[in-house]
Order: structure tokens, then sequence, then C-alpha cells
């Protein structure tokens, strides 16, 4: 049975991008064996990317951006899941050329569902979004890697943000010292908040650990989110056999070191791709982020907004002026 629904649409005109909140028909899209009725999504620099008409991230117009979507299953032609399921979708190809989340239906292959955990809210699941399933798969990288938090501090670049502000309150939970760099260095939200133990300037940081091939061994590991020069300083300041996680680009996709910090320390960089990482791997750490690595005032760290408030925050979000997470919620 064909549905109506509103969505962001964004189509390429001769004049540019434009955007509007526009009635579209389930009819509208692609053909898929999952139709899930959206109930949350949530805000990303990637969707304010594709918003605006970047071809980097979305190659085919018209669209309808929102790499996260949490609702309930409508249909299942292969039986992988039942009608009423709740279910996440994030990453894949969600948001980027097939419409995502950003309108009230989405219909996508059902191997990129994830069945929600029975101790998450579909509107908490959004609270974390990408942004802290990103987060959630670095601290993993970390925490099975053996590090504890006796083995001292944990830097985090871009802490504000969606990513960098989840890493800093999970790894906060999980008792370890966090180091919080950030243009904002002002911002109580990241101590008071988020749990950050002190906060270091963006200028501050690159001065004192991006100088010298190497710069003192300060960090056990790291959390990079936003690539270039700070990817750089974390690394040249890791200790022995430290790691340094990283998701981001929105500096540098640029990287200017030495081999020092990998043949001197033993360090190790682990890039994280939430965007194809397997469901097992997705299902075990969703399960975390729902219940151990939870952190205790993730109601603090979102703002719930509407479809109409959408491209205001969207704007803010390639603004640089986005502050934790914004969870979508859609009109019943």
């Amino acid at each position: 049975m064909t549905k109506e629904f509103n969505a962001l649409f964004v189509s390429q005109q001769e004049s540019g991008f434009t955007r509007e909140i526009k009635t579209l028909t389930t009819d509208d899209l692609p053909e898929n064996d999952l139709l899930v009725k959206v109930r949350y999504s949530s805000l990303n620099y990637k969707d304010a990317l594709s918003a605006s008409g970047n071809k980097g991230v979305t190659r085919k117009f018209p669209h309808v951006p929102g790499i996260d979507a949490c609702g309930i299953v409508v249909a299942c032609k292969n039986g992988r899941f039942q009608i009423g399921d709740a279910v996440i979708v994030t990453g894949f190809d969600l948001g980027m050329n097939t419409w995502g989340g950003f309108g009230q239906y989405i219909c996508v292959p059902s191997a990129w569902g994830i069945s929600l955990p029975a101790d998450l809210s579909l509107r908490d699941a959004m609270a974390f979004g990408t942004a802290g399933l990103t987060a959630g798969l670095s601290v993993d990288k970390i925490v099975t890697a053996g590090i504890k938090p006796a083995d001292g501090p944990v830097v985090i670049s871009g802490a504000t943000g969606g990513v960098g502000s989840m890493a800093t309150a999970i790894m906060s939970k999980l008792g370890f010292e966090v180091i919080a760099v950030s243009g904002k260095k002002e911002d109580d939200f990241l101590t008071s908040v988020l749990g950050a133990k002190h906060i270091l300037g963006r200028e501050e940081f690159l001065e004192k650990y991006n100088s010298k091939p190497l710069s003192p061994a300060d960090f056990i590991a790291g959390i990079d989110n936003v690539g270039g020069a700070a990817l750089s300083g974390i690394l040249k300041s890791v200790k022995q056999n430290g790691i340094v996680t990283c998701c981001g680009n929105v500096s540098s996709a640029d990287l200017n070191t030495s081999i020092f910090p990998f043949i001197l320390r033993g360090a190790t960089l682990a890039g994280i791709d939430s965007v194809q990482a397997a469901i097992s791997w997705r299902t075990q750490v969703w399960r975390a982020l729902a219940s151990a690595w939870r952190p205790a005032h993730l109601e603090q760290m979102i703002q719930e907004i509407t479809l109409q408030e959408l491209p205001e925050k969207l704007d803010a979000l390639l603004q640089g002026k986005a502050r934790g997470r914004y969870v979508l919620k859609h009109e019943e």
C-alpha cells in the first residue's frame, strides 16, 4: 500500500542546489527488500555535505539525505525481520545515494539492518547514531588492544563534535583520564557533561605536540576525528605501544609525520570505517553502547529537533557551530 510521507528533499537546479520539505510517497523509494517507518534520525557532518550538494558524498540528485535511521519494520520481503521489529540502519549507502533518514520512510537492503538492543530506545539509538557507533568502534579498538585506564591519559581531538563528544563521554565512563582537544576551550560542556579531565585548545595542542618529529610521550592512546595536523600531533605524542584511531578529515586528509612514532615507540594507527564495518562488529558495539558504555549524561548531550528545524542545524554543522548531537524526530 502506497504511503505519503514528508522528507528533506535536495534537488539540483541551474542556479545550484535547493532544499525543501516535500511530500513524497513510498513509490518514490528505491526497490529493496526492507521498508522501515523512520521514527528518529540524527545529524552528521556528512549529511550537511550531502544536503548542500557535495558530489563527493552524493552523486545522484534529487536526494533525501540522512545516514542514520531508526524505526519500525513495515515490510521485509526476505523474512530477515518481522513486521513491527525495531531496527537501526546506519552506514553502507544510506543517505549517500540511497534515500536516507531525513524522510519518514526508507527502503534498503535488509542486510543493512540491525535489531535494536532490548535496553535501548529508538530515540537513544539516534542519540548515538553513526557518531556514537564510530566512537564505539574507536573505543573498541583501544580496549581490545589491552589498554587500561591505569596505563595513562587518552587524548581526543574535535571533542565537542558528534564523534568526539561521544568518544569523550564513553572513555570517561570507562574510567579513562580524557584530555579533550577543542577550539572551544572555555566550554565547560566538555568537563561537566562529557567527563573530560582537562581541555587543551587546538592551537595550544599543536604548538606543544606537532612542532617536532617526536613530542613528549604523554598519552597511552588517542582518538582523532579531524585529521591533518591534529592526527600528526597525536601520533607523535603517544607512549610506547600506544594506539591511535582515526575516522575523520574535516581539517585535512593529509598526514605529515615521520616514521619515528612507529619505529621508536611502536605506535599503531588504526583506521575506523563505520560505513562498511561488519554487521557482527556493529552489533557487538551497539550492545556495549546500550549497556556498559552508555554515557551517564546522554540526555544532556543531545538536542531534539523537527524536520522544519533541520536546514538551520545542517548549516550550523557546516559552519562548525554545532555541539554534541542533534536528534531528528519525525512526526507520527
